[in-house]
């Protein structure tokens, strides 16, 4: 078949590979354009857009898919058009160019965590299982029919980064056996059976801990949002970056907000057990040790 592949970020590498790597054609890769990253604002492509360079693949940049994309896209010709993270919509006209319509692979079970954050959601909520999940994208919010599900178990520890990179290796080789059963005609589809939940994109503030919670709900949210937004608390109004956290074991209770110096652990506590602080980033700092940062404050430290 004649493939369209829409993506962006890195977790959509594996699946453009496992497509690149089979039989039939990527037509054209759709990406967001490239932008300013780091303190100097270079330009910078995408993973998508690098890796579909690498590739020799033909690029279209759309930082939304508007008429003279679906133009475009129409002179391609293409049979079924792929979505992994592309990070924007696809409506009509659009959704109706390829004959065999949009597929999407989505990194939650769905209809659980319907959305553009599904993985940092999961974890926020303390999901113990999630999964990947392809299914045929229609005008609703990830709402269309599914094509293939796979759970996988969450690791007690793991943050949304980690779990993202192994849910995008796990979802490449299923996503590439759905497009070869579309292809010869075995791909059946059946409904999304449960009740939807919503997962939105997380700002800044949805990193904030909440010190006054369970130390489980503090660990969640830190796993959820880290990479990003990142999980931050306050000291003295000064935003303090959570860079690393873990269950503090066999430590005693401390109030919530409360840091101790725990042997060589720093220990900060929450509504019930206290959670240590493995790395930290004061405002204006490099990322450092917590117990590094907590010898450059003046005691009482109380955060939150």
């Amino acid at each position: 078949m004649r493939l369209l592949f829409a993506g962006t970020p890195e977790a959509a590498v594996p699946a453009l590979d496992a497509l690149a790597a089979g039989p039939h054609e990527i037509v054209r890769v759709i990406t967001r354009p490239p932008a300013p990253q780091g303190r100097r604002r270079v330009l910078t492509p995408s993973p998508v857009d690098a890796r579909a360079t690498q590739l020799g693949l033909p690029v279209l940049h759309a930082a939304r898919l508007d008429e003279a994309a679906t133009t475009t896209l129409l002179a391609d010709g293409v049979d079924l058009g792929v979505v992994v993270a592309y990070g924007g919509l696809i409506r009509e006209p659009l959704l109706s160019v390829p004959h065999l319509g949009w597929i999407n692979l989505h990194f939650s079970l769905l209809p659980r965590w319907r959305g553009a954050a599904p993985v940092q959601h999961a974890l926020i909520a303390g999901d113990t299982t999630t999964g990947v999940a392809v299914f045929r994208l229609e005008q609703g919010l990830d709402t269309g029919p599914l094509l293939a599900l796979e759970e996988v178990p969450v690791g007690a520890l793991e943050t949304a980064g980690h779990l993202l990179e192994r849910l995008a290796a796990i979802g490449a080789p299923l996503l590439a056996r759905t497009v070869d059963g579309l292809a010869d005609g075995t791909a059946r589809e059946t409904p999304q059976v449960g009740e939807p939940t919503v997962a939105g994109k997380p700002t800044l503030e949805d990193g904030r801990l909440d010190l006054t919670a369970s130390s489980a709900a503090v660990l969640n949210r830190y796993r959820g949002v880290t990479p990003e937004p990142g999980a931050f608390t306050e000291l003295d109004g000064a935003r303090l970056k959570v860079l690393e956290a873990a269950p503090a074991r066999d430590a005693a209770p401390l109030a919530p907000g409360d840091v101790a110096l725990d042997g060589r652990r720093v220990l900060v506590g929450t509504g019930d057990l206290p959670v240590e602080l493995v790395t930290v980033q004061p405002a204006g700092r490099t990322p450092m040790p917590a117990a590094a940062w907590l010898r450059g404050v003046r005691p009482p430290v109380r955060l939150g």
